[in-house]
C-alpha cells in the first residue's frame, strides 16, 4: 500500500479514491507504478482525491477479485478504515469481477475504461461528441447488465456514472440495444455529411493536416497559437474532446486546414476507438499528420509509442508525418541538443512562446502539394 501525497488535490466535495493495479500482463513493477501514476491523473481530472494505491506485485491472483487473497483483504481493510468512495482498477474488469468486488467492498468499483469514458462524458460539448460518448458507454455497459437492471445501478451519481444519465443506465438489454442501433444510424448520416464536406474541400484543393498526440501534449495550444480557434487549454487529461478545424496560411500565401483531435492514451478503450470512428476518419483523410510530443515528459518515448499504436489501429501508421517536440521552454538546452541528434527530422517548438512554429508550418508546406488560394473557401 502506498499513499501518494503528490496526487492529492484540493476540490469541493471530491470523491476519495483508491487505485489498484494487479500487474496483470505487465512487465515488472515499473509498469504498474507508471500506469498508476497516469491513472491518478485521470482520477484527478474526473474529480477524485487519490488517498492510496494498492499494487499486486507478486502472489497468486484469484480470478474472482483479480487480486491475491491477502492483497484483497488488505484492500478491504483499507476501504473500511479510510474515507473511500470509489475503488479504481487499472485493468479492465469483467462484469462478474466488478460485481464480486463491489459486493465485498460495499463501495463503488470501476476500471480504467469506465474512468476514461466518464472523463469523455464530462468534456463532450457538441451534439456529435455527446452521441459518440453515449455510444461508447452503452457498448461498455451492455454486458454489465444483470437481471432486470444494472449491477452498477446502486452506485448512484459521481465518477463512473456520468454520460447517458441514470434513467438510461437503468434500462434493459433490449432498450439499450435499440438505442445503440439508433446511434449507429445517426452516425451513418453524419458520415454522409462528412463525405460531402470532404468532397467540397477536395474540389477547392485545400489539403488537411491533423494534430495527433498523447493527451495533454499541447495540441490545442498549437492550434490556438497558429489560428484563432480559442480551444480550451487546461493542464488536464482529455481537456479537449470535440475536434476543431481551422485554416492556416503559410508565409507564401498557401492554405491548409489544421485539425485538433482527441488525445490518445495507453490502453485507449476500444469502445472509444469504435465510437469515435467518424472523428478519427479526419485523421485518415489528412495528407500529413503532426505527431505532437511533450518533450518535457521523461516518458515521452513511451507515450510516442502509444500514439503510434493507436495510429496503427486506425490504419494511419504509414501516413506522411512530422514529429513535433513541444514544450521546449520546460527543458534544458543540453537535453534538447541530445534529442536533436537522435531525431534529426523532428521540429522542436514551444507553442506557448511561439518558438519554432514558423519552422513547423514551413515543414508542413514542404510536405504538401498545394497552390496559393486567392479565394478563401466558405467553411
Amino acid at each position: 500500500m502506498q499513499v501518494p501525497n503528490n496526487m492529492l488535490v484540493s476540490r469541493n466535495n471530491p470523491e476519495g479514491a483508491i487505485l489498484v493495479s494487479a500487474n496483470v500482463g505487465h512487465n515488472g513493477n515499473f509498469d504498474s507504478e507508471y500506469l498508476l501514476d497516469e491513472l491518478g491523473r485521470l482520477a484527478n481530472t474526473a474529480g477524485a482525491d487519490v488517498i492510496a494505491t494498492v499494487i499486486q506485485k507478486k502472489g497468486r491472483i484469484t480470478p474472482r477479485y483479480l487480486l491475491s487473497k491477502g492483497k484483497f483483504e488488505e484492500l478491504k481493510a483499507l476501504v473500511e478504515n479510510t474515507p473511500t468512495d470509489i475503488v479504481i482498477f487499472d485493468e479492465e474488469l469483467t462484469p462478474t469481477q466488478q460485481s464480486n468486488i463491489s459486493s465485498e467492498l460495499k463501495c463503488k468499483v470501476i476500471d480504467r475504461t469506465a474512468l476514461i469514458l466518464d472523463i469523455f462524458a464530462m468534456h463532450a460539448h457538441t451534439h456529435e461528441g455527446r452521441l459518440q460518448v453515449e455510444l461508447a458507454q452503452l457498448n461498455y455497459l451492455l454486458p454489465r447488465l444483470k437481471g432486470k437492471g444494472l449491477a452498477l445501478s446502486r452506485l448512484g451519481g459521481g465518477i463512473g456514472t456520468r454520460g447517458p444519465g441514470e434513467t438510461k443506465l437503468e434500462v434493459d438489454r433490449r432498450r439499450i440495444r435499440s438505442r445503440i442501433r439508433v446511434l449507429n444510424s445517426k452516425f451513418a448520416a453524419l458520415g454522409i455529411q462528412r463525405d460531402v464536406q470532404r468532397k467540397r474541400r477536395r474540389k477547392q484543393n485545400v489539403p488537411e493536416v491533423s494534430l495527433v498526440g498523447y493527451t495533454n501534449a499541447g495540441k490545442s495550444t498549437i492550434l490556438n497559437t497558429l489560428t484563432t480557434a480559442n480551444v480550451l487549454v487546461e493542464d488536464k487529461l482529455f481537456s479537449t474532446l470535440d475536434p476543431t478545424t481551422r485554416r492556416v496560411r503559410t508565409l507564401n500565401g498557401k492554405l491548409f486546414l489544421l485539425s485538433d483531435t482527441v488525445g490518445f492514451i495507453e490502453k485507449l478503450p476500444h469502445q472509444l476507438i469504435a465510437a469515435f470512428k467518424s472523428t478519427l476518419d479526419e485523421v485518415k483523410e489528412s495528407e500529413v499528420i503532426i505527431k505532437v510530443v511533450d518533450v518535457s515528459d521523461p516518458d515521452f518515448k513511451r507515450r510516442l509509442d502509444a500514439v503510434m499504436e493507436v495510429l496503427g489501429e486506425i490504419g494511419c501508421a504509414d501516413k506522411k508525418s512530422i514529429i513535433s517536440f513541444n514544450k521546449t521552454d520546460l527543458c534544458v538546452e543540453n537535453n534538447i541538443n541530445r534529442l536533436k541528434s537522435l531525431y534529426p527530422e523532428a521540429v522542436f517548438i514551444s507553442a506557448k512562446n511561439r518558438a519554432g512554429l514558423p519552422d513547423l508550418v514551413a515543414r508542413v508546406e514542404s510536405m504538401l502539394s498545394i497552390e496559393s488560394h486567392a479565394i478563401r473557401p466558405p467553411f
